[in-house]
């Protein structure tokens, strides 16, 4: 099950609609869904995270806690909504295809997909180019 919550004055639209996108996306990465909820908060919300579990002194758009077992999905994905309209702004791109790229890229952690290595960010962002097309 997926479930969208919120630390900041913002609501997702069209949540049923993510929520079946993200199913999908699920299912054709071979996965099988779990209980993934997303949170949506701030900048200082996140940074907090950032600080306190991760170690990192530094702001992001997502941080996601994987609890994973196997192919069955399970975690928490932190989004800032701040960062992600920043980065919508920069990189030139309306705000609902930021989130649901930063939301995407979420799942696709789970799945398997890592961002470390330049190669392995170059399949990330194929696959968050391929399910965004289907969204």
């Amino acid at each position: 099950m997926i479930s969208f919550n919120y630390e900041i004055d913002f609501i997702l639209e069209n949540e049923a609609q993510f929520s079946n996108w993200i199913s999908k996306t699920i299912i054709e990465e071979n996965c099988k869904e779990g209980e993934i909820s997303y949170i949506f908060c701030s900048d200082d919300y996140l940074h907090k995270l950032n600080v306190d579990f991760l170690d990192h002194d530094t702001l992001t758009d997502i941080i996601s806690f994987d609890y994973s077992v196997g192919k069955e999905l399970h975690g928490d994905i932190y989004i800032s909504v701040d960062r992600v309209k920043e980065n919508a702004q920069d990189f030139e791109v309306v705000f609902e295809d930021e989130i649901a790229r930063v939301m995407i890229h979420g799942v696709l952690h789970y799945c398997g997909y890592k961002d470390k290595s330049k190669d392995d960010e170059l399949l990330m962002r194929s696959k968050e180019d391929y399910h965004l097309a289907k969204r």
